[in-house]
């Protein structure tokens, strides 16, 4: 009984251009919140704005930080 290898479900060509894209994108969704939180007064700051942006760049640094490690040949 011979088993199915295991594949990716992306090709592994594209984890540096979807590390770059997906840190890049994280790291400046987290410099606007920062922008955001330094600039708008405290009266006037929206906590969904803060989760929303806080989310997103969480999630795209988190998956962003996955596919640079995959790059460097660091497979988890």
């Amino acid at each position: 009984m011979s088993g199915k290898p295991i594949s990716s479900p992306i090709q592994a060509i594209w984890y540096p251009t979807l590390s770059f894209s997906m840190l890049s994108i994280g790291l400046a969704l987290t410099a606007f919140f920062f922008i955001y939180e330094a600039t708008t007064s405290r009266k006037n700051r929206s906590l969904a704005m803060e989760l929303t942006t806080g989310t997103i760049a969480s999630i795209f640094l988190g998956f962003g930080s996955l596919f640079l490690l995959l790059t460097c040949g660091v497979y988890v």
